[in-house]
């Protein structure tokens, strides 16, 4: 259990199960950090090979838990609750959390109806490599995903809330946003910045370079000034951003790889290897 900072009661009781019951672990935050922070040190002090993320405010069903872990004996290294049936607000959460979703799983082509339901299972392979920060609990499966991990999306339960408010609702769309960009980038390009920034540099570099050998042409032909024209000035700038972004997608590259070298992290996942004969983890 995580305690973010609650004011319910709720450390003095989980502190009394935790002295009961040795298998039980208590985390308590010094202050509220956060469901992503939460959700990272629940990962961080729990031992088992499967991880379950889990709200305490009862609006998913623990007993959905058995499903999500049987649909992990078939194979699949994710498996992602879906509050198919939901029992929110229609305005300000289900229609957010469409609008969300559908986002979300366009721009990353991970196709997922729910990616708000904390309710998931999880092989602990698939949740190495990354770490935790800001508000990107909700993109776990994007970079599941990323290193391979076999996901599959169920059903489950979900009920009306008893416990606790909602902090969640239409503030949350701009950060969505924000992140997903960030997630973009970490996922398509944390290996190979220079695909992102010497892409666009090739491009405006190019179209610097033509439209100065237009004027050139011009001035060639027709003997106009063309120094005072505004496709000059565009011109000289755009190859001056594309040299610039070029040059920047360079010296990503060189501290990528300097990262890499540092923390001898390797730049792929491994699921199993097959040696003689045996199967090593």
């Amino acid at each position: 259990y995580v305690d973010d900072g609650s004011r319910d009661g709720s450390v003095k009781w989980l502190s009394e199960l935790a002295l009961q019951d040795k298998r039980v672990v208590l985390v308590e935050f010094r202050r509220n950090f956060g469901q992503t922070t939460a959700i990272a040190a629940g990962i961080d002090h729990a031992r088992g090979d499967v991880i379950v993320f889990l709200d305490a405010d009862m609006q998913n069903d623990p007993a959905d838990i058995p499903m999500l872990l049987a649909k992990l004996d078939e194979g699949y290294d994710v498996v992602s609750g879906w509050r198919k049936d939901r029992e929110d607000n229609a305005l300000t959460r289900n229609l957010p959390s469409h609008m969300a979703n559908w986002l979300i799983s366009t721009v990353t082509g991970v196709r997922l109806h729910d990616y708000g339901c904390t309710l998931k299972a999880y092989r602990r392979e698939a949740l190495t490599g990354f770490r935790l920060y800001g508000e990107m609990h909700r993109f776990i499966p994007v970079y599941a995903n990323s290193v391979g991990a076999k996901m599959l999306e169920v059903p489950v339960r979900h009920h009306a809330r008893q416990f606790g408010k909602s902090k969640y609702g239409l503030e949350r769309t701009t950060k969505v946003i924000l992140d997903l960009i960030a997630v973009q980038f970490l996922t398509r390009y944390a290996n190979k910045p220079i695909y992102l920034f010497g892409g666009g540099g090739i491009l405006l570099f190019a179209a610097g370079f033509v439209g100065l050998v237009f004027l050139a042409i011009r001035k060639l032909i027709l003997h106009i000034d063309i120094l005072n024209s505004p496709i000059f000035i565009i011109s000289v700038m755009a190859a001056l951003m594309g040299f610039q972004s070029i040059l920047m997608g360079l010296i990503a590259e060189l501290l990528v790889r300097t990262y890499h070298e540092s923390q001898q992290k390797p730049t792929y996942t491994v699921r199993h290897i097959l040696r003689n004969g045996q199967v090593e983890q």
